[in-house]
């Protein structure tokens, strides 16, 4: 829609339209939460969000930003974001730039474990490993995960990404069975924490059951894709 300067800010203003089928209120009280549904009624089927709109929201929610919506059904839809971006000088930006490193050789076609039992954030994880090309195998727990690594055969997996809360068995202590286990992969496999709790207490703890990392989350793709790279490399 446009853009505003306001001293070091720029008031930026998106809007996506649509002249689709529209979504009901009560659908649109909802609809940034992972998988749901609206039943449109008649012969048509029914229809959800999956997990793009979540993304959406959530990758807005992390920039600052804002989303609004506007929709009536058999009309259309309106979504506006709202940003405040900081105006950067080019040259800064050049002397700020972090020097390109390309994991892509390291990470593609490595097997990753992923440990998460939320969706969204597991999705997320999925999808940004999957852009480097590597595989990605799910577990909804800490059980699972132990179980998924015992059933798999030694050296097939290349790193675990392990969130610390997870019901069922949380992810200290998933780690500690996989490290305790009678193979040599159980041993020296990369895991990785990916959680919200960053305080040194945590970090600290992750460590003692036997992680070799800590990322705190939103998980920044950038140092995500340089810690697996890394430890994934040193352990070859």
């Amino acid at each position: 829609m446009g853009n505003e300067r306001e001293g070091d800010c720029i008031h930026s203003h998106l809007m996506v339209k649509d002249n689709g089928i529209g979504m009901s209120e009560a659908f649109q009280t909802r609809m940034f939460l992972p998988f749901e549904q609206e039943s449109p009624g008649g012969n048509q089927q029914d229809r959800g969000t999956g997990l793009g709109l979540p993304i959406v929201k959530n990758l807005v929610d992390l920039m600052g930003g804002k989303i609004t919506v506007k929709s009536k059904q058999n009309v259309g839809t309106e979504f506006h974001l709202f940003f405040d971006l900081p105006i950067v000088e080019i040259n800064k930006v050049e002397e700020a730039r972090p020097v390109s490193v390309d994991n892509s050789a390291v990470l593609s076609g490595k097997r990753i474990l992923i440990c998460e039992d939320n969706k969204l954030n597991l999705e997320i994880a999925k999808k940004l490993l999957e852009k480097k090309n590597a595989e990605v195998i799910c577990a909804e727990n800490g059980k699972a995960g132990v179980d998924t690594f015992m059933a798999s055969e030694p050296g097939t997996i290349q790193a675990i990404i392990m969130d610390i809360r997870m019901p069922v068995m949380d992810g200290l202590e998933a780690t500690r069975r996989i490290r305790a286990l009678k193979r040599d992969d159980a041993r020296t496999i990369p895991i990785v924490a990916m959680t919200a709790n960053a305080f040194d207490d945590d970090v600290r703890a992750t460590l003692e059951a036997g992680m070799n990392e800590h990322l705190g989350k939103p998980v920044d793709p950038g140092k995500l894709y340089a810690v697996l790279a890394d430890l994934i490399e040193k352990r070859n």
